[in-house]
């Protein structure tokens, strides 16, 4: 047979399974077993929770690689090119180590079927149990309990966040959620929370399974300084560090859950803990997290699709006023595009509404965004647009010296609008 690009090894994957998403470990575990189930890293942290995964997996591995610390990533979905979702020593692995490591999976799964999802998580464990780590750091799909991400038993965890996304697999309210993202912790092994007000529901199911939870503002806490800020545990350790490179309040908490599981896993003493935190705070890069790409008017490209996330980003606005804002918006079918355009309000001077549609099949138009928006916001100013190419350029020519262009609300707007700037 002739041999796959990886092209052709991704759109083989979309039809191994007949659902996009199928959560359950029976399939994964059968065929990682089959594979010899080899141990992933000398350590392995996993993140979940609802946003700020992504950044926070972007701390630990500025840090870790700060420390000589050999670090596999894995994370998803990509912005630009596939290969993003596995990273070795901050390193995109190449096509043709995915082609051997799907090749593997595929001798090994025999007629058990796999998601695309599942192809990917089983390519990183392959790729990372070859790579002699010290430390993998597994980003968690959707979910937790059922998200083939969890089949490993990790060292400790990152619960980042809980809040209202995916209801229809997860639930419908935050305890319900949370008591979902807590499947990926472990007895007697830490379970780092993010924020300060979990939901009950995330704390009872961790008590559950005996996890040892260390709490944002009860085990350790951040505070704000006039330059810099301070992480203290309830051990007495206290760092003074630099501001994160990263934009928006929220990343301090990022920031924070990202030692804490460092501190807490005693990989460095506090000494050390100290310079690599520090140089984390500097070297720490996460694309299309508020992402500045400069001009005038600037744009600013960000991933964030949920209510959540809108509230980071309205805060984030307070934070920083400037011009006015004209927002390039696009979402999937399974957001709650009203919830986040109530976050935002008045924040925006005016939409620009991009289709999806053509996209992805979860894509909506931008005349169902329209219809959303005069509900949430009746007095808001919009237009409809084709793409998020033309979206982007309409703001271009509207916006003004001095004001400012926020694309976001999907990974697909924040690819399209890299993409664009790039060509």
């Amino acid at each position: 047979m002739k041999p796959r690009t990886l092209a052709e090894w991704l759109d083989y994957q979309q039809g191994v399974h007949a659902l996009g998403i199928d959560l359950g470990l029976d399939r994964v575990r059968a065929v990682w077993q089959r594979m010899g189930a080899p141990a992933l890293a000398k350590r392995v942290i996993t993140v979940g929770g609802t946003n700020g995964k992504g950044s926070t997996v972007a701390f630990l591995e500025a840090m870790l690689l700060a420390a000589g610390q050999q670090v596999g990533c894995y994370t998803s979905p990509h912005l630009m090119h596939y290969n993003e979702r596995i990273r070795i020593d901050a390193v995109d692995v190449d096509d043709a180590a995915l082609i051997a490591s799907f090749e593997r999976i595929e001798l090994a799964r025999g007629d058990i079927p796999l998601t695309y999802f599942e192809f990917g998580t089983l390519a990183a464990f392959d790729l990372f149990a070859r790579a002699e780590l010290d430390v993998a750091v597994l980003e968690v799909g959707l979910g937790g309990r059922l998200d083939a991400v969890n089949l490993i038993d990790a060292d400790a965890v990152v619960i980042t966040t809980v809040d209202l996304d995916h209801v229809e697999w997860l639930g419908p309210d935050r305890d319900s959620i949370g008591r979902e993202k807590a499947g990926i912790a472990r007895r007697d092994r830490p379970a780092i929370v993010g924020e300060s007000d979990p939901p009950n529901g995330l704390l009872e199911a961790l008590a559950l399974q005996g996890a040892n939870i260390e709490r944002a503002g009860r085990d350790y806490h951040v505070e704000r300084l006039a330059q810099g800020w301070r992480w203290r545990y309830r051990d007495g350790t206290q760092l003074t560090l630099p501001d994160p490179e990263l934009a928006a309040p929220v990343q301090y908490a990022n920031a924070s859950a990202a030692i804490a599981v460092l501190h807490v896993l005693h990989i460095f003493d506090s000494a050390e803990l100290a310079r690599v935190a520090a140089v984390g705070m500097h070297m720490t890069k996460a694309p299309a997290r508020l992402q500045s790409l400069g001009g005038d008017p600037s744009l600013i490209v960000d991933v964030g699709h949920n209510p959540q996330a809108a509230r980071a980003l309205a805060d984030w606005l307070d934070a920083t006023p400037g011009g006015r804002v004209h927002a390039v918006y696009g979402a999937l079918s399974d957001k709650d595009v009203g919830g986040v355009m109530a976050a935002l309000g008045d924040r925006i001077a005016h939409w620009h509404l991009a289709s999806l549609d053509q996209d992805t099949p979860r894509g909506l138009p931008a005349a169902v965004l329209a219809g959303v928006l005069r509900q949430a916001l009746p007095h808001a100013s919009f237009d409809v647009h084709a793409d998020v190419r033309h979206a982007l350029a309409a703001a271009r020519n509207t916006a003004r010296h001095g004001e400012r262009i926020l694309a976001f609300g999907s990974f697909f707007v924040a690819a399209a609008v890299l993409a664009e700037t790039a060509s």
